[in-house]
């Protein structure tokens, strides 16, 4: 999938491409495709996901900016948007959801943000008990992250599939990021 490597997902997030698209969508209009550009308001909701799942197996689903607070800041750092632990195939709303779903939030004159969405068959179909806390609808414990780092920790090994797009601002990211922060007083 040349599209990780031309929007240098792969080497800044992973090592190499997965080897399977996964479908990312939130309408018939918004759809996840390898790079192309969709805005904060149309990626508001958490998406639909289907991939090439195995019958019995657990997944893990991850879904990344690394590009805060620019794609071209050599300070940058990868932020956590959603993070849903042993998915029963393609039934993401039966997982454990352990990072609330966060959408596109791009700072103005940020350019464009690559988001990924990752994959990851459990191993073994094992059930992952996670290490830390629930992470809320907020920006605490979001940042910095680290996808290597995170797969090494579980023991996931490469994502088995993966697609991502790229978002810049739109008018509606401040009421996003005030609601994401009233949320977050609570």
């Amino acid at each position: 999938m040349d599209s990780f490597q031309i929007h240098e997902v792969v080497p800044h997030v992973l090592d190499e491409a997965p080897p399977e698209i996964a479908e990312v969508s939130w309408s018939d209009e918004a759809k996840c495709m390898l790079g192309n550009e969709l805005t904060p308001t149309q990626v508001k909701n958490k998406p639909t996901l289907k991939w090439r799942a195995e019958e019995g197996a657990l997944y893990t689903i991850l879904f990344t900016d690394p590009d805060s607070p620019t794609r071209h800041d050599p300070n940058r750092v990868e932020v956590v948007h959603w993070m849903v632990f042993n998915v029963p195939g393609n039934d993401v709303s039966r997982g454990l959801e352990h990072a609330a779903y966060i959408e596109s939030l791009p700072r103005e004159n940020s350019g464009l943000h690559r988001y990924v969405y990752l994959i990851y068959k459990q191993p073994n179909g094992d059930v992952i008990t996670p290490k830390d806390g629930y992470r809320p609808r907020s920006a605490e414990r979001r940042r910095p992250w680290d996808t290597r780092q995170f797969a090494e920790e579980y023991g996931l090994g490469k994502p088995v599939a993966g697609n991502f797009y790229v978002a810049q601002y739109d008018d509606n990211v401040p009421l996003f990021r005030a609601e994401m922060l009233a949320g977050s007083a609570k």
